[in-house]
């Protein structure tokens, strides 16, 4: 079954050579991405190429456009776009290569004051982000997911070179963009300078993606993980979440039930309290799903309190250590979930020593 959503979380910007990547990191062939440039008739002058990797410490795959001959300093939107509608490209790959770069041109045309046919385009024009388009836009639609969504964006802060100079970051494309459609963009206070976010990777997303917000709950089914190319404070990646939305037919929301919490009640009479108490501590202390919360005293009777997420297991454990000291058989042995224990205080309902949950 193929998942019903894709998230985009980007901890650290957005690329589109880190969007490759995480395609590629998905299982995305290579022949997949490189598809749209034999079509366009570049394979010649241009590839895509795609090899493990490592940033901050964390593994991922890399990607990269080869150049194979000089290319052109800069191409006009018009050409591009009269290349686009005539190749042989998928008819949603085309389509979606066209309004990516139609948002460019966009942007570029309000920067520079000019009117959308005469904007020329150069890093965007080039070789690279030709394929970081084209291969991305490919790649979705290999995977067929309808529903994507991308966490807000940190842009990043400083100046970035380009073919206009020096300009500042974020890039005047990328702010027009943002907020002709309402990008939320996250502060970079404290980050090392640098571009975060490319007027190309944020293209995409606006391309593709139906909003900018955290994940929703969703269980995910695969992830992929694309490097980018800069060393940073942290690692620099971006992942693409394969999932299905929470709840659904497929993991109804009743599902919760397996990872809630409960409070268990163990009563029972001790002959030997310090060395069963000890060792009922010490079993505790090893066990990350249980965790003590009270001891209650009488003067015959001891009771624990604790609260797990394996309730039969925890009975069984603790029954193993209670029974080494005990006098008489356990008394009860009672659980309610996290959320009514005050309930459960007040009525105490028992259980089998099964640690069965209440139904």
């Amino acid at each position: 079954m193929t998942p019903a959503m894709l998230h985009w979380d980007c901890p650290t910007g957005i690329a589109g050579d880190m969007l490759l990547a995480a395609l590629a990191d998905l299982g995305v062939p290579e022949t997949v991405l490189n598809q749209p440039l034999h079509q366009l008739g570049l394979a010649d002058q241009c590839r895509i190429v795609t090899q493990p990797g490592r940033n901050g410490g964390l593994r991922g795959i890399k990607a990269y456009a080869e150049v194979l001959t000089p290319q052109e300093d800069h191409r006009h939107w018009r050409h591009l776009r009269q290349l686009l509608r005539t190749a042989p490209l998928e008819e949603a790959v085309g389509r979606a290569a066209l309004r990516c770069f139609g948002l460019l041109a966009e942007a570029e045309a309000r920067v520079h004051g000019c009117p959308v046919d005469e904007v020329h385009f150069h890093e965007v024009g080039a070789l690279d982000a030709i394929a970081d388009v084209l291969g991305t836009c490919a790649g979705l639609c290999h995977l067929g997911v309808g529903t994507m969504s991308c966490s807000p964006l940190p842009t990043g802060h400083g100046s970035v070179t380009t073919a206009h100079g020096v300009l500042p970051v974020p890039a005047p494309a990328v702010l027009e963009m943002a907020s002709a459609h309402h990008v939320p963009l996250l502060s970079c206070e404290g980050w090392p300078p640098g571009e975060l976010v490319t007027p190309t990777g944020l293209a995409l997303a606006i391309t593709w993606t139906q909003r900018f917000a955290p994940a929703p709950a969703l269980v995910p089914r695969q992830v992929g993980i694309g490097l980018g190319q800069r060393q940073l404070d942290r690692p620099n990646q971006l992942r693409l979440l394969l999932a299905e939305p929470w709840p659904s037919p497929e993991h109804p929301a009743t599902g919760l039930e397996q990872v809630q919490q409960w409070v268990v009640l163990i009563s029972c009479q001790i002959d030997d309290m310090d060395v069963c108490e000890n060792a009922l501590i010490e079993s505790l202390e090893k066990d990350n799903q249980t965790i003590m919360t009270h001891i209650l005293t009488g003067d015959s009777m001891r009771q624990w309190i604790f609260y797990s997420s394996d309730v039969q297991g925890a009975v069984e454990r603790l029954r193993e250590i209670i029974d080494a000291g005990v006098s008489q058989t356990v008394l009860e042995a009672t659980a309610q979930e996290d959320s009514q224990w005050e309930e459960y205080l007040e009525t105490r309902n028992s259980l089998n020593l099964d640690g069965t949950p209440p139904s």
